[in-house]
């Protein structure tokens, strides 16, 4: 597993900045099985819609902390987590969620909520740093980029002494996510698509 790359540098993102981290997660996540459940139609598309969504998450979460990676191209890679307590959105934000859910349809607006609900009802009661979303550019995968974004985000639990909990649609990330000390402790089928929930114990 790789320690360092010849990253330009990693930074934390904010102001400016998150719209630019919302327009990758659209596109680098626009693959997972239970985006194309939720938003359907073809990848444009997904991308287009989950990277709005996203926008209005990211400025509507001020607790989410989110960190990314750039090669001097632009952003690669992201990773953001929210500090314990702070995972559910709050009143305001739930509320603007669900107002640009709406602009993509009723149907959309509906999967869309299923899903997200469904995600809630998995969520540990105990104190946890929940890790998501995670995403590299999609001409940017296989390069270590999302492995090394991972490696600091354990070593900041291992440090702080504090759970770590996510999860992920992707069968693939499931084996990933294990190699950094996860473990699924629950799966379920979201929209037809199966979904692992993993938790990683503090030290």
């Amino acid at each position: 597993m790789p320690t360092s790359q010849p990253y330009h540098r990693v930074h934390a993102i904010g102001g400016a900045d998150l719209d630019a981290a919302a327009d990758l997660l659209g596109r680098g996540m626009a693959d997972n099985p239970v985006h194309i459940a939720a938003y359907r139609g073809d990848e444009t598309s997904r991308a287009l819609r989950h990277g709005l969504l996203m926008r209005t998450l990211l400025r509507r979460s001020p607790s989410l902390q989110i960190e990314g990676v750039d090669r001097g191209e632009g952003l690669a890679g992201i990773a953001a987590w929210a500090p314990p307590g702070t995972c559910q959105p709050t009143p305001d934000a739930r509320l603007h969620l669900l107002g640009r859910a709406l602009t993509f349809g009723p149907g959309t607006a509906a999967r869309l909520l299923t899903w997200t609900r469904a995600w809630a009802r998995h969520d540990p009661g105990a104190p946890h740093v929940h890790l998501g979303p995670v995403s590299v550019d999609r001409h940017l995968r296989g390069r270590g980029i999302g492995g090394f974004l991972l490696l600091r985000h354990v070593g900041r639990l291992d440090v702080a002494g504090v759970d770590g909990y996510l999860e992920t649609d992707r069968p693939e990330a499931v084996g990933f996510y294990e190699r950094f000390g996860y473990a699924v402790v629950d799966k379920t089928d979201v929209l037809g698509t199966r979904c692992w929930f993993m938790r990683r114990r503090a030290e």
